[in-house]
């Protein structure tokens, strides 16, 4: 029985939490990138103008707000760059669109379970910061 409880604790396997913030930052730095951020960069006049305004700027200033989260910031935190400022910036846009955009809903039509999800990660990233396999660890930031 305690051959078996070590096993199913895997303590034979490394642990890193390093390696774990670098796996995130990539994941959902990559996929906020490739899936959101650059259809938005490549679309920006014809989606500017119908894109929702949750805050009150207008489509345009708020379209803009979302592409520099998505298309800016998600690159950012693959390099672990100004970690903790590129994750609360990722980590408002999703709020917004959670909130605001799907009204909160986690399933049915229209719901913004990705964007709680992101969000989720980006929380996570703003309050652990890059880890030491980032540069901002390069450049001095507590790792």
């Amino acid at each position: 029985m305690v051959l078996m409880m070590k096993f199913l604790q895997l303590n034979f396997l490394p642990r890193s939490a390093d390696a774990a913030l670098l796996l995130l930052r990539v994941w959902y730095g990559v996929s906020i990138f490739a899936l959101f951020g650059l259809m938005k960069v490549k679309n920006f006049s014809a989606m500017a103008r119908q894109f929702p305004d949750p805050l009150g700027l207008g489509s345009t200033p708020s379209f803009m707000l979302v592409v520099f989260a998505e298309a800016v910031c998600g690159p950012l935190l693959v390099l672990g760059l100004f970690t903790r400022v590129a994750a609360l910036v990722t980590g408002f846009a999703m709020g917004v669109a959670f909130w605001m955009a799907h009204g909160a809903k986690l399933m049915g039509e229209g719901n913004g379970l990705p964007a709680f999800l992101y969000l989720g990660a980006f929380a996570t990233l703003f309050i652990a910061g890059g880890g030491k396999f980032s540069l901002d660890a390069k450049m001095g930031a507590k790792a």
